[in-house]
């Protein structure tokens, strides 16, 4: 692993009462390399900011957790160099989907994680942004 993470744990144990099955921990801690601050991502193509053509929480998750992928890609850093998300969602209905469809994208990385339930995004038909830091070591 890139990073030194702390107390890990997979929310299926702390969240019994949901389908939940994301790896996350309570701290990450770095050394030197390179940190990939990365602005909010919506569920919108990196090349044209189209929005993608669906209110589905799964698949605009799936859209929002690409393109962190590619973004760290391109900075030449992997997805295991991910230390920090903060979700924000919509609707607290679209919590297990979001998260389940983030769990696919973090199986094994363990980043610390915020998740917060919003009135809005910036634009109406978005139903999740993801804030995500990586740091790629040197």
């Amino acid at each position: 692993m890139a990073h030194r993470r702390l107390r890990p744990f997979n929310t299926r144990d702390t969240y019994p009462e949901q389908r939940l099955d994301n790896d996350l921990c309570q701290a990450v801690v770095t050394r030197g390399g390179s940190t990939i601050w990365m602005r909010g991502q919506c569920p919108q193509n990196l090349d044209d900011a189209k929005s993608i053509d669906s209110h589905d929480p799964v698949e605009q998750t799936h859209k929002v957790m690409q393109n962190i992928r590619q973004l760290i890609e391109e900075a030449g850093g992997s997805m295991e160099h991910l230390v920090k998300v903060v979700v924000y969602i919509t609707d607290v209905r679209h919590r297990e989907a979001v998260y389940r469809t983030m769990g696919e994208y973090i199986k094994g990385v363990f980043p610390v994680s915020t998740g917060l339930v919003v009135t809005a995004l910036a634009r109406p038909e978005w139903l999740v942004e993801i804030d995500a830091t990586a740091v790629i070591p040197d």
